[in-house]
């Protein structure tokens, strides 16, 4: 174990061999050259992921850049490579004038991550503006384009069907020339949906998350830690009884979307720290780094969390980042 992993949480977690790749062909010659005799995991950023412990194999760190622009009467159509970090992509979006990807401003990670994740922020998700997913497929050689991305919430056939055997190189997206702006949630719905532009959405997120949200390079942390939970109505009136400042978000089917960060708040876990692992004194949807934590830690903090609410509320809470084993990705429900 000589390498060191690169991961938003900064973490001292070691790999046996970390290789970055810039090409598709590059990306091919390492997995052949590694796949035979060891676990091998691609990652973009190292964000949205927690290594539970050293990786006993080669991680290999996608940097396949670039970003194409065409478009037709109606629509913008982006070819952009895994690579890619998120934020960068759709600030250059915005500066260009091409807008649709504003809500969606400081999610941390790389392109290649948004299709798998399904990511999502302030109303909008990743399948509103998905066009097509290009594989490369490891057994072949080849590249495969996916146009049916079966997401849902956090979810999507990249983590089920095509979680083995395949990488993301690149992402399509198609954005319509007739925009009109997305202002359901926070501070979003103060704009005046005839005058707000998507610069000054783009601006508002980037302002709310940076008030909120640790900046990783300073704080290591994996973003959001837990998907928001949903529930029957029903049950969501019962709390609504008992909480009735409780926010809620009403989904499809008698759904509703209850916020993990105030579940979390409300059981008075802001700033608790287990080892170095502590919740996030502006947002308790976030784990940090506070000092020199180790994985060990943050695992033992998210299960503190998990049981509280669940004893509080008796709502279960499911983790958003993924768990990473020494031979890769755990099933983290079982984990916890």
């Amino acid at each position: 174990m000589n390498q060191k992993i690169p991961n938003t949480f900064a973490l001292d977690v070691y790999a046996n061999q970390v290789e970055t790749v810039e090409t598709v062909e590059q990306l091919m010659q390492v997995w052949k050259t590694n796949t035979d005799s060891q676990p091998i995991m691609i990652i973009g950023q190292g964000s949205n992921t927690l290594f539970t412990e050293n990786f006993a194999g080669t991680i290999i760190v996608n940097r396949i850049k670039g970003l194409t622009i065409t478009e037709t009467p109606t629509h913008w159509h982006l070819k952009v490579g895994a690579g890619e970090y998120w934020h960068d992509l759709v600030a250059n979006t915005i500066n260009q004038n091409i807008p649709g990807l504003e809500n969606l401003g400081l999610i941390p990670g790389c392109v290649g991550s948004a299709p798998i994740q399904n990511i999502g922020a302030y109303g909008i998700e990743f399948q509103k503006v998905a066009d097509y997913v290009e594989l490369l497929e490891f057994a072949t050689g080849k590249i495969i384009r996916i146009t049916d991305g079966q997401y849902g919430y956090r979810e999507s056939i990249f983590k089920q069907k095509y979680a083995n055997g395949y990488a993301v190189v690149y992402v399509g997206i198609t954005l319509p020339k007739q925009w009109s702006p997305v202002l359901t949630y926070g501070e979003l719905r103060n704009f005046d949906t005839e005058r707000v532009t998507p610069k000054m959405i783009f601006d508002k997120v980037c302002e709310i998350r940076r008030s909120k949200l640790p900046d990783p390079n300073v704080l290591g942390n994996g973003g959001s830690f837990f998907k928001n939970p949903v529930v029957d109505k029903k049950f969501a009136d019962k709390l609504l009884e008992k909480y009735p400042t409780m926010p809620i978000y009403p989904q499809t089917n008698d759904q509703i979307k209850l916020a993990a960060g105030w579940l979390i708040d409300q059981c008075g876990l802001k700033g608790y720290q287990i080892g170095g692992a502590a919740v996030h004194q502006q947002q308790a949807l976030v784990l940090v780094n506070k000092d020199n934590a180790t994985a060990q830690d943050v695992v033992a903090l998210a299960r503190y969390i998990i049981n509280a609410v669940l004893q509080k509320f008796s709502v279960h809470l499911s983790p958003e980042i993924r768990f990473m084993g020494a031979t890769g990705e755990i099933d983290v429900d079982k984990f916890l």
